[in-house]
This record gives structure tokens, sequence and C-alpha cells, in this order.
């Protein structure tokens, strides 16, 4: 990762470096990559692939933060059958919600702002709303309950295998 400043490099990974699909039902990881990519709009699509073949389905719903959140990405989930609830930019806790929208869409809106409208209705907050409390609970059961705070392990390919035998409990499988 580049050290702040961006002069050199620290042997590091970015703080969403561990990333998990989780079952809403049942708060079970279902999906989970490590990454040294310093965003995570690029993780969507292939995460949501890799709980696909994990489960031989294809979820109804993704839930995703706005670190998550690209039209690439948006369309790429629509692509896998999956209906996106992916906020396009962080919103203030406590902030108020604006009023729900009502009619048809504009024509002519951007996907950002088709996002952002579908995420006012009141079925987009309620659906929306679910991902603090399933992805949530889990990444503090790992780190309260497991007591993980950092990896131990240098290079990508050991530190996804760390983090996935911390979420699962067993080591990747090999492709």
């Amino acid at each position: 990762m580049p050290s702040p400043g961006g002069r050199d490099f620290q042997q590091s990974y970015p703080p969403q470096a561990d990333q998990a699909v989780v079952d809403r039902e049942h708060q079970v990881i279902v999906a989970t990559r490590a990454t040294n990519q310093a965003l995570d709009k690029q993780q969507a699509v292939p995460m949501v692939g890799e709980a696909i073949a994990n489960l031989g389905t294809v979820p109804k719903e993704v839930f995703a933060d706005a670190g998550y959140y690209s039209a690439k990405a948006v369309d790429g989930l629509c692509i896998l059958g999956v209906d996106p609830f992916v906020a396009p930019e962080k919103t203030r806790h406590g902030a108020r919600p604006e009023a729900a929208p009502r009619g048809r869409i504009t024509k002519g809106l951007s996907a950002r702002d088709r996002m952002r409208r579908k995420l006012r209705t009141k079925r987009g907050r309620q659906r929306y709303a679910l991902r603090m409390g399933t992805v949530e609970p889990v990444f503090g059961q790992i780190e309260q309950g497991r007591g993980f705070r950092q990896f131990l392990l240098r290079g990508l390919e050991k530190v996804q295998g760390e983090w996935s035998l911390i979420c699962t409990g067993h080591p990747p499988q090999a492709d």
C-alpha cells in the first residue's frame, strides 16, 4: 500500500482488505476475499460471483455500502441477476433521509441518481437497512469474539488463506 504522502510503500493491506458475503437469514459467511486493492468498487461483482459459485444459486438481492458503488458494479450485479441496493455515497449517522420519491422515474437520470432514488423509496430504505443487521454483527463477532485485528502473514495468497480460515474455519479451496 502507498504510505501516507505517497512517497513510498508500506507492507500492509487497506482497512477494507477483508471482505465477506453474508447470508442475511442465518448470518453465515458464504464468500470471503482478501484484497490489496485500495477500493472496494471493483470487488462487488467478483464477491457475488464467488457466493453464487459456493451456493449454487443466485441471491435475489445484494446490499452493499458506498465503497462498493460504481455504475459498472451495479450493472454487473444486474447482469448476474441480482437486485442491487448499493449506496452511491456515504450517509451521515443521524442524517434525515430525504422524502420518498413519487411518480415515475424521470428519463435521463444517471445510474447514480437512479440508485439514490431507489434507496429513498420506502422499500429501498427498508431493504438497505437490513445490511447493518446482517454483515456488521458478523464482523463484530470476528473482531470481538475471535480477537482478529490484523493479518499476521505476508503476501496476498497467505492473507487470503488466513482471512478464509478466520471467517469460515476452513482454508480456501484451490481453483
